[in-house]
């Protein structure tokens, strides 16, 4: 045992002498992460990805990527004489034929719905506790871009067995393709290898599918991970908790052994339910035939919301020069998604821009009450991706629900406007709610429901002290001070922010017809003022120490007046 332990030492010395790999192996491997259930979400994310991977690489194994026409003589006798496509036929053969291969098909499916809610809900997570501020901006716009890659494999995934159901799916795609101006045409077949359906999108989409998406993915994800390890782990507010250190358990051995047994965890989830619940019977949707469609054809959940955004938009279109511009396409399945991702990667720079955020790095997370601004551009936001797709599946809503689509239609389109700022009003004025009574929990205690007579005949409602850990919770959060913010805002340069007058006497060009510049600043400074009103605004002040000094003299000298009330009389009445 001894020989073996110089051995391995000797042998451990010699790799270090010539990787150097001994101290940052040892750095780590002490490497803290703080212990809460919803840092799990990004561990569920990454974990299916793994599962996608080992469950694809058996796929490509009995997968044919053609779409040749070959007469399919198999197992399932319904289709038994039926011309299909080579990537149909051994899809289905892998499902009835090959040893395990329906359960490795339906758990690489399920694992990639997984994928796309865990990534969905860890951004949601990241973005309403105010995880993306700095220093992980760069690592924000890494999650988004994993989002929309995730999105784009997992459509390229579902179309490559040439169904009807994919094929329905492809021929929207080809659409959205034909609706850009210009070069619209040129795409599609460029894409499709002439006119749809064409016999290259399938070999294409599987090059795309195994290889390319899946290299960006993989890269993306070592990146962020690495991103997260190099710098520190977000926590939330807690005793001992700063902006200066970590407060968890170490890499090795306490995390790797939960992480190694939530791995398992996850893949015997996914595992299990691809054993039990069917997901995407090709067999029984049939081969893919352009002259068909499938009634009440659904894609996949993370794509309902584009189909809902091209079922609710009204049939608009500009003719002009021989041309039709369809603005009822492109509008809302070519320029939608590239949109909100845009707007979803540029948020942490809009908010630090409006914000004026100093160069302090932010390691605590918010409580959402405390930024309700944010909160309220988020509810907004997914309220406005609800109904989308809600409207994705309006044709199942009237079927089963006995409706009519159109007033369903109708009613989502009022909806996906209106909808989302009467949300966001609402989570906003709550957020403020919630803060005052924080607030008040802080100065007053935590209310018990019990009344008690004092000696006087009075009746008061006992109040519970908050514990320190408790006070120290509701008060760690960070809290700029507004005067100070907006002053910075609107102390550029030349002009106050709010001088009218001056501003009615500046002309909006100069003399040869240059735009005045001085003009355009200061309006600049001013929409900048009025957004940083918007965030910076949204903060109960927290109470001061002698607000809280006051309150506990005043419990003091009510418990020491009920110490000293009569004994005979009644002490204690709960209120009904």
């Amino acid at each position: 045992m001894r020989r073996t332990d110089r051995a391995l030492r000797g042998f451990a010395g010699w790799l270090d002498d010539r990787t150097g790999a001994a101290k940052p192996l040892s750095n780590l491997m002490r490497k803290v992460f703080p212990d809460h259930w919803s840092f799990m979400l990004g561990e569920v994310a990454l974990y299916s990805l793994l599962v996608l991977l080992v469950t694809g690489t058996f796929l490509t194994v009995w997968f044919v990527p053609s779409s040749a026409h070959v007469v399919y003589h198999g197992s399932y006798v319904p289709l038994d004489g039926l011309t299909v496509s080579e990537a149909y036929r051994s899809t289905v053969r892998i499902s009835f034929e090959v040893r395990g291969g329906l359960l490795i098909r339906q758990t690489h499916h399920w694992a990639a719905l997984l994928f796309i809610v865990a990534i969905s809900v860890h951004m949601m997570r990241v973005f309403f506790t105010g995880a993306f501020r700095k220093p992980r901006e760069l690592n924000w716009v890494i999650g988004v871009t994993l989002s929309l890659l995730a999105v784009i494999e997992g459509f390229a995934g579902y179309s490559l067995p040439d169904d009807l159901l994919s094929g329905t799916g492809l021929r929207i795609a080809n659409g959205l393709m034909l609706s850009i101006p210009v070069v619209g045409s040129w795409l599609a077949f460029a894409v499709f290898g002439g006119q749809f359906p064409g016999d290259a999108i399938i070999p294409r989409l599987y090059v795309a599918h195994i290889l390319l998406i899946p290299a960006l993915l993989v890269s993306l994800a070592v990146t962020h991970v690495l991103v997260v390890v190099v710098q520190k782990h977000t926590q939330f507010p807690g005793p001992g908790r700063t902006n200066r250190n970590v407060v968890g358990f170490p890499l090795m051995p306490v995390y790797a052994a939960k992480a190694g047994g939530f791995f398992f965890i996850v893949f015997g989830t996914t595992t299990l339910i691809a054993a039990l619940v069917t997901i995407n019977p090709i067999w029984l949707f049939g081969p893919y035939n352009p002259t068909a469609a499938s009634a009440d054809s659904q894609p996949d959940w993370y794509m309902g919301f584009a189909e809902g955004a091209l079922r609710l938009m009204p049939s608009w279109e500009i003719h002009a020069l021989g041309h039709t511009l369809s603005l009822n396409v492109l509008i809302p399945g070519v320029l939608l998604i590239p949109t909100m991702y845009g707007l979803a990667a540029a948020y942490p720079f809009l908010e630090r821009w409006a914000t004026r955020a100093g160069p302090q790095e932010h390691h605590l997370l918010d409580q959402p009450r405390n930024a309700a601004t944010r909160t309220a551009i988020g509810a907004a936001a997914l309220t406005f991706y609800g109904c989308l797709l809600l409207a994705g599946g309006n044709d199942i809503i009237a079927l089963k629900l006995h409706l009519s689509i159109e007033a369903i239609t109708t009613t989502l389109r009022v909806a996906v406007l209106t909808a989302p700022p009467a949300v966001a009003w609402v989570t906003y004025r709550t957020c403020l709610a919630l803060q005052r009574r924080d607030r008040a929990t802080v100065i007053h205690g935590r209310e018990t429901g019990i009344l008690v007579r004092t000696a006087g005949g009075g009746f008061i409602e006992r109040h519970d002290r908050l514990s320190p850990d408790e006070t120290w919770a509701l008060l760690s959060h960070e809290q700029p001070e507004l005067g100070t913010h907006l002053a910075s805002v609107q102390s550029d340069h030349s002009y106050p922010v709010h001088d009218d007058c001056a501003a009615a006497t500046r002309p909006d060009v100069v003399g040869n017809g240059t735009p005045n510049q001085v003009t355009q600043r200061r309006r600049w400074r001013r929409l900048r003022y009025v957004v940083a009103r918007l965030y910076l605004s949204d903060q109960i002040a927290r109470p001061a120490p002698s607000d809280q000094r006051h309150a506990h003299d005043v419990a003091e000298q009510q418990h020491s007046a009920l110490r000293h009330e009569h004994v005979g009389g009644p002490t204690r009445q709960r209120d009904e």
